[in-house]
């Protein structure tokens, strides 16, 4: 995530709602309180922001991965890595930002007032064996060579692929989906040996459709109790050709790459720090870019607290559910993190720091591309 229980997990509140209610709402950290913004991302004297950032450590170790997996990545933003890191040095303090020679560029959100949408994804471990036996019956597949277009999820259940193009089968075709969703997971084969990473691989070409919207719309599950626990939920309370109906509604599917000792890594190949890094829309936010982010902090059972956190954060990784004003923060490796990246649905500000800019310079240069799905609930 994009780099997955990932990438990328969790979507969000229709803009309508946001738009249409008389009263706004703010039980998911929606703020309200920047005014009308006018620009995508509009440069701001600083951050109207309390609190320093929590996670300097976390963002150097970022950085850090950067610098020994991408050096053209690193090439690019070192001026800005280095500025960030001196400002959280000194206190990280957004006032003092441009003593940095650091430029903040609000992001006006997806209601036009500032308010961004994060939604979590993180990655999951799995149960499988290399050969179909008792209850391990649900394959798991690596990219066939592409001649045309590839089968859909669908026809992909039916057997259309094959058997040469299977890496193992697991006991939950849920569990399968929800790794499929966020692009990459651990496979425990139950031999004694290591975990196998499974790296995104590619995907078969067909458009994504959240599985939770179907829920919504089908009136299963109510939109305010949406979660992954909640698609979790429903899927263990349902006979198994109604699971393998429901996940037939979104015909994309990821296809894996094992491997042998591999870190977590998101759509730009560089391993991914939890809760340092996020997958963004590429066409607005390029690999690489800086983020400062007030994030709302959650209780356990996934409940607005009142209270935020800032925290430094970089783009690393993409979801094919991931538009616009929404990020995905990843937020580790098995359940704990599932935990919390199922429940992430909320709305925080943004503000992406840049070295300062000449005159009529613009934020980026351009957007680039790559790799995961994005969300199991509803987009945007």
């Amino acid at each position: 995530m994009k780099g997955r229980w990932a990438k990328y997990l969790m979507t969000g509140t229709l803009l309508a709602l946001l738009a249409g209610c008389l009263s706004k709402p703010t039980d998911r950290g929606q703020q309200y309180k920047d005014g009308k913004l006018d620009q995508p991302l509009g440069l701001v004297n600083q951050p109207n922001a309390k609190g320093r950032p929590v996670n300097g450590r976390d963002f150097a170790d970022q950085v850090g991965q950067i610098r020994s997996y991408s050096s053209g990545m690193y090439s690019r933003q070192s001026g800005t890595y280095s500025a960030i890191e001196s400002w959280l040095i000194a206190g990280g303090y957004t006032r003092q930002l441009h003593q940095f020679g650091l430029d903040a560029y609000q992001m006006e959100g997806t209601d036009n007032y500032g308010n961004v949408q994060f939604t979590g994804y993180y990655t999951p471990v799995i149960e499988a064996r290399y050969t179909r036996q008792g209850e391990f019956q649900y394959p798991l597949y690596r990219m066939p060579p592409k001649r045309g277009r590839l089968p859909s999820r669908a026809d992909i259940y039916s057997g259309a692929l094959g058997a040469r193009y299977i890496v193992g089968y697991s006991n939950s075709l849920m569990d399968n989906f929800i790794m499929d969703v966020q692009g990459s997971g651990y496979v425990d084969y139950g031999d004694g040996c290591p975990l196998t990473f499974f790296g995104y691989g590619g995907k078969n070409g067909h458009a994504y459709r959240s599985i939770g919207k179907v829920l919504i719309d089908r009136g299963e599950v109510k939109r305010e109790e949406m979660s992954m626990q909640a698609i979790r939920h429903w899927g263990a309370s349902h006979r198994p050709e109604e699971v393998r109906e429901l996940l037939e509604q979104n015909p994309s599917f990821v296809f894996f790459k094992p491997e042998t000792f591999a870190p977590v890594r998101g759509a730009s190949a560089v391993p991914l720090v939890a809760k340092a890094s996020v997958a963004s829309d590429r066409s607005l936010i390029p690999p690489g870019t800086a983020l400062l982010a007030e994030v709302p902090l959650l209780n356990n059972n996934g409940k607005f607290t009142g209270k935020y956190e800032m925290r430094m954060m970089v783009s690393l990784d993409v979801g094919g559910a991931i538009k616009g004003q929404h990020f995905d923060i990843y937020q580790g490796i098995g359940p704990d993190a599932g935990h919390m990246a199922g429940w992430f649905n909320h709305y925080g500000r943004v503000w992406v720091l840049k070295t300062a800019l000449g005159a009529g310079q613009s934020v980026f240069s351009s957007a680039q591309n790559s790799s995961s799905q994005g969300s199991l609930l509803v987009s945007q």
